[in-house]
């Protein structure tokens, strides 16, 4: 049976809980280039809670590793502050900022066993021999371990390597573990089921996790909340489910998931949706952000994921819908996916479940009506870096 931990333990005095466990402050990171200034990290404003798995998403040089190298202390702000717990860690160095960081190589003792690993950084504290081994145990119980304790990292699988790994961070009890593409090294089948894991472990600890990682499905499955970023900015923080159903920027659409982007001149507004005109029966309504401010005659860019888009024959009697010629059918067993040429010119994606063995439209050339509810149609803005709260 597997030994929950004392979150407290890990999370800091009841006091401390109601403060962010990190906050950052109009953080910016500059680095010399060949005589120029490269702009890494350029003004980030985040509160990551006490107890929340939190992500840093987005593509290479986006500037999420900088931002967490910040937050263990390996990098120093150029400007801005970086707080755990209400207080500035700025110039407190990696060691003394009670963080510890998990990173893609492991960096594992090969001469040293699973316990000698994960007890190496409590002998480095002195702590006593008794503890040492309850704290040990107790760990690798939770992480899946136990019994594994005398086998070198070469024995072990590159999933119980990782576990080791987090083990060695976890057992010191920081008050945040930071995760730089810690299952970055792993296959595609044994990636995914340590996001699971990772999850639990984390849930069951119940220390606050930030990870790093460029996988937008990585950050859909294990996250509470998640930060977008693009060029050193936040272009979105919300939940998972918030950033794949209503993408804030054409960025954040087109980078978690995929999403079929249109565009069209507004007819009409009414409250916060507007219909677009596309002529010939056909009929576009889509939902405004708050604060978007449209008018008749604007052209207007919209997002709508292929899995809320069906396809028939004939158009519906309301809702969203367009007119398209299939151009391509790739069929994935669950799922068949058809890529649609629009009327409007518009290269649209749409995935349907294979429910059963039925195949009503199937062939490349065929005409096919799109149709959707307006409420999965989403408005967006070309770019929007956020200050996050």
């Amino acid at each position: 049976m597997t030994q929950t931990l004392e979150p407290g333990s890990y999370a800091g005095s009841s006091g401390e809980t109601s403060l962010p466990a990190i906050e950052l402050i109009g953080i910016e990171k500059q680095f010399s280039s060949h005589g120029d200034i490269v702009h890494a990290v350029a003004g980030v404003d985040l509160e990551i809670k006490v107890g929340e798995f939190f992500s840093l998403l987005g593509p290479s040089g986006c500037g999420k590793t900088t931002t967490m190298r910040m937050i263990a202390g390996f990098e120093e702000p150029t400007a801005g502050e970086v707080k755990l717990y209400g207080k500035s860690v700025l110039g407190t160095p990696p060691n003394k900022r009670d963080v510890n960081m998990v990173f893609q190589s492991y960096a594992l003792f090969p001469h040293m066993s699973v316990f000698e690993n994960v007890a190496f950084g409590l002998r480095r504290k002195s702590v006593d021999k008794g503890e040492i081994t309850q704290r040990v145990g107790e760990i690798l119980q939770t992480v899946g371990l136990a019994g594994r304790e005398k086998r070198r990292p070469r024995e072990l699988s590159g999933g119980q390597q990782q576990r080791v790994a987090l083990a060695r961070a976890l057992v010191n009890r920081p008050r945040a573990l930071l995760l730089d593409e810690p299952l970055g090294a792993l296959d595609l089948k044994l990636r995914q089921a340590m996001q699971v894991e990772l999850k639990r472990i984390q849930r069951e600890v119940g220390i606050t996790f930030i990870y790093v990682t460029h996988d937008q499905g990585e950050a859909l499955t294990m996250s509470d909340r998640i930060a977008v970023m693009n060029e050193g900015r936040v272009e979105q923080l919300a939940s998972p489910r918030e950033i794949y159903e209503h993408p804030a920027s054409r960025f954040v659409a087109g980078f978690i998931g995929t999403s079929n982007l249109l565009s069209g001149t507004v007819k009409s507004v009414a409250g916060q949706a507007a219909v677009l005109v596309h002529g010939d029966g056909q009929h576009v309504e889509v939902e405004l952000r708050d604060g978007m401010s449209v008018a008749s005659g604007d052209s207007l860019e919209l997002t709508v994921r292929p899995e809320k888009i069906s396809l028939s024959p004939q158009p519906g009697p309301g809702g969203c819908r367009l007119r398209g010629t299939i151009t391509e059918v790739v069929y994935l067993g669950t799922s068949t996916n058809y890529n649609v040429l629009t009327s409007t010119g518009d290269e649209v994606t749409v995935f349907v479940q294979n429910a059963d063995s039925s195949d009503d439209i199937v062939a490349r050339g065929q005409e096919v009506w799109l149709c959707w509810e307006p409420r999965h149609s989403y408005a967006i803005e070309h770019s929007r870096a956020i200050e996050a709260t």
